[in-house]
């Protein structure tokens, strides 16, 4: 590895991404300058164009315009207020019952949809004025939503494990999914366990219990969209369709369920694959030049480098592992998921596959940790949805938020250090 090559890579990349360069263009120019230090310019050229095109060429990687068409459907059809009103039936008498119901809705809604935006932007819509007419500080209902919008990256189906089954050269999809769910609920109890509380300490107003009759007539209008996981992921654990035949599955069952909803309407649909296209052009050129910058590092060696720095510093797994998540939470403050996953998988799986850790494991941890970043400034993509939706500053939620990356960051360290608590599930199923 060449010391040249690497801070030409580095330097440029923050450079391009200080001047406000976007953040997939930034990584193709940076990719770009390293190699014409190594190799010819036209070279240069026609092997990163290569290396992207081949990147993208992956039948996985379908799976995720659909899964983005079926999070749009979702957010269009009705669904999140089914959620809504069946968690509220479930949590909303305990104290702090409508941030429970936040939680558990998002957790449900980006659970359902797989994507973190989609649940911020639908749960905070209808949740953030429920919350302030029952007295909760505008502040905190925006960061209870924000943070527990992330888990829906955890709990399966999700869009950024197919991405990292991509990146760590074809880990089991349904695997990870089925890792996903323990460490994705626990998330959210940590969440929920903060906002009781915050709530008892601030006296915030308790809800009702609803009577069994109504938790059931909710339970049942919300039960067509809590059967599409069972759908997805039972057939994907049965062998019946793959990931990727799965998200075709959710976008004709949200369809269809969205029309009977009778909340989409057929002049409807043009608007919503409009936005899927935006949505996908931008994650898959995201894919494209990320894959073309995994290939650079490659090249020069620079995955290798690494893992021999960090087990010439330290022979013991816990402190290369401490020592990883530090270097993830970093990179997701300042990164979006997608290329994070594919730039850094390849740097930092040989590490901890050395050292004895499952590449299943290592992909729930990788993205817990950039499920943080979520939430953080400057590129927290869900902190600015979050705060959009609640019409409020970043200022004001950052403080509010702290606890719950406190929560957030003890459940990361529980899950990083106990691998039975994500492996079993797999491992009951035969994976």
């Amino acid at each position: 590895m060449a010391v040249t090559e690497v801070l030409i890579l580095v330097v440029s990349f923050l450079i391009l991404l200080s001047l406000g360069v976007p953040v997939a263009v930034s990584i193709g120019l940076s990719s770009m300058f390293t190699l014409m230090v190594s190799i010819p310019t036209i070279n240069a050229y026609t092997t990163l164009a290569q290396r992207m095109a081949t990147g993208l060429d992956s039948f996985a990687l379908l799976a995720i315009p659909f899964f983005i068409l079926s999070g749009q459907l979702m957010n269009s059809g009705g669904i999140a207020k089914r959620l809504v009103d069946f968690a509220k039936a479930i949590v909303g008498g305990l104290p702090g019952g409508l941030a429970f119901v936040n939680i558990l809705a998002c957790m449900l809604f980006g659970a359902i949809s797989g994507s973190a935006a989609a649940a911020a932007s639908a749960i905070g819509g209808f949740m953030g004025p429920r919350m302030e007419e029952e007295g909760y500080e505008k502040s905190f209902g925006a960061a209870v939503n924000i943070s527990s919008a992330t888990t829906g990256l955890i709990i399966p189906p999700s869009n950024i494990l197919i991405v990292y089954s991509l990146a760590s050269g074809g880990v089991s999809i349904a695997a990870l999914f089925i890792a996903g769910y323990v460490p994705g609920i626990l998330m959210g109890l940590a969440l929920m366990l903060v906002a009781m509380v915050i709530s008892i300490k601030r006296k915030y107003k308790r809800g009702s219990w609803e009577s069994l009759g109504s938790t059931f007539k909710k339970f049942w209008d919300a039960f067509p969209s809590l059967l599409l996981l069972v759908i997805v992921i039972g057939g994907i654990v049965a062998g019946i369709f793959t990931a990727t035949e799965a998200s075709a599955i959710a976008v004709l069952y949200t369809l269809v369920l969205a029309f009977i909803y009778k909340e989409v309407r057929i002049a409807d649909l043009p608007r919503i694959l409009l936005s899927t296209v935006n949505t996908t052009s931008i994650v898959m050129l995201l894919i494209g030049t990320s894959m073309g910058m995994s290939w650079v590092m490659s090249y020069e060696n620079i995955p290798q480098e690494v893992s021999r720095v960090l087990i010439t510093l330290t022979d013991n797994p816990l402190v290369i592992l401490l020592i990883i998540n530090m270097l993830l939470l970093f990179v997701g403050i300042f990164m979006d998921m997608t290329p994070a996953v594919l730039i850094f998988t390849p740097i930092f799986l040989p590490v901890v596959t050395e050292i004895g850790m499952d590449p299943i494991h290592f992909g729930i941890v990788m993205v817990m940790n950039l499920c943080i970043g979520l939430c953080t400034p400057p590129v927290g993509s869900v902190l600015f949805i979050g705060c959009g939706v609640a019409n409020i500053s970043i200022q004001k939620v950052i403080k509010p938020l702290l606890p719950m990356f406190i929560a957030m960051f003890l459940v990361l360290m529980i899950v990083t250090f106990w691998p039975t608590l994500t492996m079993w599930l797999p491992q009951v199923f035969g994976f």
